[in-house]
């Protein structure tokens, strides 16, 4: 068991089985985030990085998305359901978009294929979530 299902646990607003759900997510959110800041690294160390100025802005982005993201949702006290549809919702579009431009270099660029695989695992995992919340993203 990972360190935010035992605090999820041990909340006094704990709601079950969707706290299992939303650490998934959490665990999800942060493993993007790191795929995109290592990627956004190793595209500023290429021969050419001008060249992939547009990924290290998406990945960027996209890290910065699931850090915010993340932080909202480990909140559990008095949740604002706006708000974290919003975040979730943000952060599935900054994954489609940051994962979609990684897949353009992939051929040339490992680290870029990875974030990719990355990037699609937690927009999808933002979705699912965001479905539980009774939203189509």
């Amino acid at each position: 068991m990972h360190h935010i299902e035992n605090l999820f646990q041990s909340h006094p607003h704990t709601a079950g089985a969707e706290n299992a759900n939303l650490a998934k997510l959490i665990r999800s959110l942060d493993e993007c985030k790191e795929s995109c800041t290592a990627c956004a690294d190793a595209c500023l160390a290429e021969p050419k990085p001008e060249m992939l100025r547009r990924c290290i802005r998406l990945n960027l982005d996209c890290a910065d998305s699931c850090t915010a993201a993340a932080r909202i949702l480990s909140r559990l006290t008095e949740p604002d359901g706006d708000i974290l549809r919003s975040h979730v919702e943000a952060c599935a579009i900054a994954c489609r978009l940051c994962g979609d431009e990684c897949r353009k270099h992939e051929t040339h660029h490992d680290h870029c294929r990875i974030c990719a695989e990355s990037c699609r695992q937690c927009e999808q995992a933002c979705r699912q979530y965001a479905k539980s919340l009774g939203v189509t993203v």
